[in-house]
């Protein structure tokens, strides 16, 4: 009996496909599926780019199922064997505790859990939680979730984008990416588009009684994406400064009141301090000006102090007095000089976390050194304690601390802090790198000094560590005039792009590294490899069109430099963004380009001892790309003969990859138990960590032996 597939169904399961192509497996999904569309239409059918394109192709090829029941039963069963995940929210609450010392701030939690509670009526449930800098905005909502904790059974989830290493905070896709993470959602099923994302942000917190909340947010663009589509979610967005227009509602955090700002002082600090210190107090509270930061920063020099309080003087801005930067002066004031040196020195770099490893290269001094400043910074208050042995600065507090770095130290100690703070990040990177792929040229040789790493692991963990800081480190070279430094740092980028898919942390500084590699450098190896990055970067977060520009300028960097194995793969890379979009002639054409320049590398010339796996992963796309164009012959000579290289080879991994490519195309030609026996085979060469590859054979099995 023909089994209908719903179009509904089919739609839904085409625009998934597209938006969620998210790691190695989702990019299998996608090219396979690419060629049954292609089959079932008997046409060339490019990868839709919208939701009325999708909606149009599932249209044609739902019409033409009707009259082909071979072709509908495989439908069928790929949506079966390929169901989307379940849209599961962990439970419990994601947001950081609540401060111990919350005072007064009644009104306005009363005001958020008015707008978090109320009665839908069609408005989505949105509030605009502002305030300046140190008022105390982000403890409210810490307050909000501790009180509201039982009306979000479904999960309570925190953002906080004020780390975000580009010059104008995350873009809305790396909001989403972030928020996702924080709901659990595992690489391999975050897609890469910002459309993806959305549409899974949605799904999860469909019919969910949930708590979003967006620290820092700088503007609307970051967070309308998350205004909540369902009624029983409540979006909290916090801006430390001036509001937006976000259509929501705006609850301003005013300074505290002196009898408020008492009763906190009293409970950090203790009644009996600040008995003593009464006599001061009206000037003290004047000094904090109803700043939560100030005041804390205050009652913690009275109670970790023996003295008598001294006020520093007032810091004034063109806006008036800055109860902060006044908190950040009496800080410095505290701390032994070189703790204060070694602050203003490494808040140069707005670096997204300080590590004993980076603050040490920024003052010039030796690590335990260093750990003991930290830690004496973090009791002052000029810094704040994170985890993993990790501090960062409040953006106020680094504002105060670099600006004044200048006239306490001078510009020419300023520029080489930040001179040896950059070189310690790029060897760090570069060590990392070189340890994360050990064998690849497109990562540099370890420098002759500083710290090496045991393995692949622990070199992508680095990286991965420290990714904030490294692009901030691009942006940080560009400014102070570091170019080649800029550069070695983008290259640096590779395995997390390859290995670690932390393509949307990477790319803004690529693409400053780009510009800047095309400034000073164009038409060389290293622009190439930039370019050739950025193209892999964009087309790996599905923004096609700017990926084929960046690819087209690898290959001609590649080929002005005469270095023939870049300019290869970069044709190769142009290929495989055509794969991805259903676009197998053009692919396959670009394929077969690529091998052609491979083979004008002679024996001896730099890439020659790599030739055979070149060639060997270049005959596996083109096998891909035959099986798109209903080549299946010829799909199926060129997969067998690479699945038998690299198990010559030794390689399991791409023998896997190479035996999924044919059971498919086996599957294609009706050779269904020859199919299961490479399924079979693939198995048994993946580890069991190797979970979304072997979910797909397990898929592919199921279509084999329903059809077999």
């Amino acid at each position: 009996m023909l089994e209908i597939v719903a179009l509904s169904a089919l739609t839904a399961f085409l625009t998934s496909v597209g938006n969620g192509a998210a790691g190695e497996m989702g990019k299998q999904l996608l090219v396979s599926t690419g060629a049954l569309a292609r089959r079932a239409t008997g046409r060339d059918t490019p990868l839709p780019v919208g939701r009325e394109d999708f909606e149009s192709l599932a249209s044609h090829v739902h019409a033409r199922l009707a009259d082909d029941p071979r072709q509908a039963a495989e439908w069928s069963l790929l949506l079966r064997s390929f169901p989307q995940h379940a849209a599961e929210l962990p439970a419990g609450s994601g947001l950081p505790p609540a401060t111990r010392h919350f005072t007064d701030r009644r009104d306005i939690v009363r005001q958020l859990r008015r707008e978090a509670t109320r009665p839908a009526g069609g408005r989505p449930r949105v509030a605009l939680l502002y305030g300046p800098p140190g008022i105390g905005t982000t403890a409210v909502a810490l307050r909000l979730g501790a009180v509201c904790h039982d009306r979000f059974p479904d999960g309570q989830f925190y953002v906080d984008l004020r780390d975000g290493s580009g010059e104008h905070g995350p873009a809305p896709a790396a909001v989403l990416l972030l928020l996702l993470r924080q709901m659990g959602v595992g690489p391999d099923r975050i897609p890469p588009t910002e459309a993806g994302r959305e549409q899974l942000y949605r799904r999860l917190t469909a019919g969910r009684r949930a708590m979003v909340v967006i620290d820092h947010a700088t503007s609307v663009a970051q967070v309308r994406g998350l205004v909540p589509s369902t009624p029983e979610v409540f979006l909290l967005v916090i801006v430390s400064g001036s509001p937006f227009a976000l259509e929501a509602e705006p609850v301003p955090v005013p300074r505290l009141g002196d009898r408020d700002a008492l009763k906190m002082m009293r409970r950090i600090a203790g009644r009996e301090r600040i008995a003593r210190a009464r006599p001061r107090m009206p000037d003290v509270l004047a000094h904090c000006g109803g700043n939560a930061f100030a005041l804390r920063a205050t009652a913690m020099r009275l109670l970790n102090e023996d003295l008598e309080l001294e006020l520093p003087a007032p810091v004034t801005t063109a806006s008036g007095s800055d109860p902060v930067r006044a908190a950040a002066r009496a800080g410095c004031l505290r701390v032994r000089p070189e703790t204060a040196r070694l602050c203003r020195l490494t808040a140069l770099g707005d670096w997204p976390s300080v590590t004993v490893h980076l603050a040490a290269a920024a003052a010039g001094a030796t690590e335990e050194e260093t750990a003991h400043m930290l830690a004496e910074a973090a009791d002052a208050q000029l810094l704040e304690t994170l985890p993993d042995e990790r501090y960062r600065f409040r953006p106020e507090v680094r504002r105060y601390l670099a600006d004044t770095a200048a006239p306490e130290h001078g510009i020419p100690e300023c520029s080489a802090a930040v001179a040896r703070t950059l070189e310690a990040l790029l060897h760090r990177a570069l060590h990392a790198a070189h340890a994360a792929l050990p064998q690849s040229w497109r990562t540099e040789s370890a420098p002759a000094h500083g710290e090496a790493y045991r393995d692949e692991a622990e070199g992508v963990d680095v990286l991965a560590a420290e990714v904030g800081n490294l692009v901030r480190a691009v942006f940080v070279a560009r400014e102070y005039q570091h170019t080649t430094t800029a550069l070695r740092l983008g290259r640096a980028f590779w395995p997390l792009q390859l290995k670690a898919g932390h393509w949307d942390e990477v790319l803004p500084a690529l693409r400053i590294a780009v510009r800047l590699a095309d400034e000073h450098q164009p038409g060389s190896r290293i622009a190439g490899a930039l370019h050739f990055q950025l193209a892999h970067c964009l087309g790996e977060l599905g923004r096609w069109e700017e990926a084929d520009r960046e690819a087209d300028a690898a290959v001609r960097a590649e080929r002005d430099a005469g270095h023939l194995r870049g300019e290869a793969s970069s044709v190769e890379l142009q290929g495989l963004l055509n794969l991805y979009r259903w676009r197998y002639e053009t692919a396959h054409e670009r394929f077969v380009a690529a091998e052609v320049i491979y083979g004008g590398i002679a024996p001896g010339q730099e890439g020659a001892e790599d030739l055979p796996r070149a060639f060997a992963l270049s005959r596996r796309h083109r096998g891909r790309a035959l099986r798109g164009m209903g080549r299946l012959a010829e799909s199926r000579s060129l997969l067998t003969a690479v699945a038998e290289f690299f198990g010559e080879q030794g390689e399991a991994y791409n023998q896997a990859r190479a035996l999924t490519d044919l059971a498919e195309t086996l599957h294609d030609t009706g050779e269904n138990t020859e199919a299961l026996a490479r399924i079979a085979e693939a198995e048994r060469l993946l580890p069991p960590t190797a979970t979304p590859h072997r979910g797909y054979l397990a898929a592919l099995r199921l279509r084999c032996e329903v059809a077999g």
